[in-house]
């Protein structure tokens, strides 16, 4: 008769596994749902980008405080506020995150998908950008105190120092009033930047003024202060006017994945005769030089000086500025972004420089409170005609298979026009083999057919005809026809 030893081995199941697994996917969802609540600070954004019900995503936070022992965002007037220890999980729940988004990138198909830029889009800035220029002050050394400059404040004039006088401002914004502080007059925000663009700010002031800015909200004044400031510092680097008929910012975050298709609509406005000029950049280290690349791509000029703007204008009718050479000190302002992970009142000034004039300006702006601040913002700079799109993240790109609300100035009066979704959504086309970059030019010279992306650009060209200021009485079904025949005729050299 057998023994208890003579039995085969056999594993006993492990009651804790399937626990255990079901512990792992409810923390991989965790993780996902920290990170995007760390980016939008409100739960029924987070869940809209996550696509799951805002009750689905308030339960999830739920577990995610009890998992955790700690409240992870407290409630305030701006949104979900990230506690201590939620803000010391951030580095680690971003790479998580970003680890997770990675795994699935090669099998991202489809133009529709958004699938994120391939290296080959990607380079560094082609003009050296040098360190931004501060001017550290120095209280040890016969300076005053922090006390004495604060008591001496509403007696600093304009003969006191740069240092002096941007503390004034800063100052203005949180102790003036009785603790309250108010927000910058135009002419307070225009010699705050100005102090700032020279290069004579102490870097703790640029902290303070931005940081508290970014609590309080930018206000139009401040805003337009900041742009003609901006505006002065960039005219005394060209040392010459520059004249354009479309201004197309395009400052995006090298996180913007959407395929560039608004360079192929800009080419199509210059082929209809119009001047237009593009700047911007896509951050800074290694995709700073990312529309550099996209603008070769197309043969249109990179231009780092007046001199080869004002050419491509009269020659090709359309150039490209990277901000790394239009204002060296205004892209490393905007480049501390990866120092505090907010954005500041000057990546918003930035949008409104408009270097080479222009009869209309086209925006993007996905925030809906930035669209009327934008707008007002143009306004008090005197602008007559410019066009916000909104649905849109930084950059006017415009797909006419989505509803979308466009804000316009008209000879210096607000406009809005809601358009419903003007054609069906295309299907998706299956992308060959290769880079994101050989299939961008390969729509554009007709070696690869995509109908989403063809409508995109038809859309794109259109929503810039509609805002120029001598077609302001075609409509937008005009606007598309016109943009259509030009797509069918474009030059593909």
């Amino acid at each position: 008769m057998g023994t208890m030893n003579d039995l085969p081995s056999v594993p006993w199941p492990d009651p804790l596994a399937s626990h255990r697994q079901s512990d792992q996917l409810k923390r991989g969802r965790m993780i996902v749902a920290f990170d995007a609540l760390l980016s939008k600070r409100n739960v029924t954004l987070a869940a809209r980008q996550l696509d799951m019900q805002t009750s689905a995503l308030s339960r999830l936070l739920g577990q995610m405080r009890e998992e955790f022992g700690d409240p992870l965002f407290v409630r305030s007037g701006r949104g979900l506020v990230p506690t201590p220890f939620a803000e010391a999980l951030r580095p680690k729940v971003q790479a998580l995150a970003a680890a997770i988004d990675s795994l699935f990138v090669p099998m991202v198909a489809g133009p529709a998908a958004e699938s994120p830029f391939d290296p080959g889009w990607n380079k560094p800035g082609g003009t050296p950008v040098p360190p931004l220029a501060t001017r550290p002050a120095n209280l040890l050394e016969g300076q005053p105190t922090p006390d004495e400059v604060i008591a001496n404040l509403e007696r600093l004039g304009q003969s006191a120092s740069p240092h002096d006088r941007l503390a004034r401002h800063v100052g203005t914004l949180g102790i003036a009033g009785g603790g309250h502080g108010r927000p910058l007059t135009g002419g307070e925000a225009e010699e705050a930047m100005g102090i700032v663009l020279a290069g004579d700010a102490d870097p703790i002031q640029i902290g303070a003024l931005f940081g508290m800015m970014r609590v309080r909200g930018a206000t139009a004044p401040e805003l337009a202060g900041f742009v003609r400031a901006m505006q002065a510092h960039v005219a005394g680097r060209l040392g010459r006017t520059i004249h354009a008929d479309v201004d197309w910012p395009c400052f995006t975050s090298p996180n913007y994945h959407n395929p560039p298709w608004f360079f192929h609509a800009a080419k199509l406005v210059a082929q209809a005769g119009y001047r237009v000029l593009l700047h911007g950049n896509t951050g800074s280290g290694g995709a700073a030089g990312r529309y550099e690349v996209v603008a070769s791509a197309l043969g249109i000029p990179v231009c780092p000086t007046a001199d080869d703007i004002a050419a491509a204008l009269d020659g090709e009718r359309i150039a490209y500025v990277p901000l790394t050479a239009l204002a060296p000190q205004i892209h490393r302002l905007i480049a501390l972004h990866r120092l505090t992970q907010f954005r500041t009142a000057a990546l918003e000034a930035v949008h409104l420089l408009k270097p080479g004039g222009g009869r209309t300006s086209l925006l993007g702006v996905a925030k809906p409170s930035y669209r009327d601040l934008h707008r007002d913002t143009a306004r008090l700079l005197g602008w007559k005609d410019m066009a916000v799109l909104g649905s849109v993240r930084d950059v006017a790109q415009y797909a006419p298979f989505r509803p979308a609300t466009i804000h316009r100035l008209i000879d210096g009066e607000p406009a809005d026009l809601a358009l419903p979704a003007l054609i069906g959504e295309p299907p998706v086309t299956p992308r060959p083999r290769g880079t994101s970059l050989d299939y961008w030019q390969g729509v554009w010279s007709g070696a690869m057919r995509d109908a989403r992306a063809e409508r995109i650009i038809v859309g794109t060209t259109a929503f810039a005809l509609f805002a120029l200021p001598d077609t302001v009485r075609i409509g937008i079904g005009e606007a598309m026809a016109r943009a259509e025949e030009l797509w069918k005729a474009r030059r593909l050299r």
